[in-house]
């Protein structure tokens, strides 16, 4: 994917320069605000989510690329895991978008959108539908979630949260709810309970396929550290 992507890259150029110029500045934004972050959703982590974004855009041609970019770098700048005032925090960001960066209200508004539908979370209770551009989106931070990184990611969240690595009397739970999604459960269930289902989840064809394999490495390092905690190896 890498090599392709850095290719890629270069060949798009569907923003018109002043779309460019507030891609940048959302950037900026966002890196002030997320890049102290320690919990994984750091501005690495919305990189990563830009770069995969960019690599899906380029499988999906009828995508709408700015509100794609946009809504990659500001997924996680209101989210409850982050924030103590979600309203307050959405509504400072959209003057902030609509006064100094002159974003149309229709753009925010499709942006917000596909942030507000696009979490596992906020899926539990019904699924929602998702414009092309949203499914994009998700997909890109779902990527993110699993693999080789979200396993670090896993980890990391963890320890910054005192979550429990395993406990062997604690099993997954089968179902999640919005009202259970919260509650305590340990590193390992988390990979049970959300990460790898992510994969069936996946919208574009480019996600399923990358996300075959970084499941797979997931469930090979769960049933290893599994093993080794019971002795066997």
């Amino acid at each position: 994917m890498n090599g392709s992507f850095h290719r890629h890259e270069k060949e798009r150029n569907k923003l018109d320069q002043i779309e460019k110029t507030q891609v940048q500045q959302v950037a900026m934004l966002v890196r002030r605000k997320m890049e102290s972050d320690q919990s994984g959703h750091d501005y690495e982590h919305v990189r990563r989510v830009v770069r995969n974004a960019q690599y899906l855009l380029d499988k999906e041609k009828k995508a709408d690329d700015f509100k794609v970019l946009l809504a990659c770098y500001l997924h996680d700048f209101y989210d409850e895991k982050l924030v103590q005032d979600v309203t307050a925090e959405k509504a400072n960001l959209r003057h902030i978008l609509v006064q100094q960066f002159e974003i149309s209200s229709d753009t925010i508004n499709d942006i917000f959108q596909i942030i507000d539908q696009m979490s596992f979370a906020h899926n539990l209770a019904e699924t929602h539908k998702l414009s092309l551009e949203g499914q994009i989106v998700q997909d890109a931070d779902r990527l993110d979630a699993i693999g080789a990184i979200g396993v670090f990611r896993a980890i990391r969240y963890g320890v910054v949260h005192g979550i429990a690595d395993y406990d062997s009397t604690l099993e997954p739970r089968e179902e999640l709810t919005q009202d259970n999604y919260r509650e305590d459960t340990t590193i390992i269930n988390h990979f049970y309970e959300k990460l790898f289902k992510l994969e069936k989840l996946m919208n574009t064809k480019a996600a399923k396929r990358i996300a075959r394999s970084r499941t797979k490495l997931m469930q090979e390092f769960v049933s290893e550290y599994e093993a080794e905690y019971r002795g066997e190896k």
